[in-house]
């Protein structure tokens, strides 16, 4: 990192491990600072892997995975208490 860089202003993969404390120190928690990255990183994932010329199936098929590892940790205590359940 070029030293007119602050620390505030680099991406977490520029982040060297012992500064990743400051770092998460110097992030905004308010409501509104969550939802703007939250917004820069969809933003990325977007341009990354859906507006692009010659599309593949890698963003979407990243959502999907995504939603299906999701739906089973919703589910997962339902589903414990199925496996434990006696059928007879």
């Amino acid at each position: 990192l070029p030293a007119a860089v602050l620390l505030k202003d680099t991406k977490l993969m520029d982040v060297k491990l012992g500064q990743l404390g400051s770092w998460l120190a110097m992030r905004d928690y308010s409501p509104s600072g969550i939802l703007g990255a939250m917004r820069r990183g969809y933003d990325r994932y977007y341009n990354k892997y859906i507006n692009v010329r010659k599309g593949g199936l890698g963003g979407i098929s990243m959502v999907l995975a995504g939603y299906v590892v999701l739906s089973y940790a919703w589910s997962y205590s339902h589903v414990k208490h199925d496996r434990w359940r006696k059928y007879h």
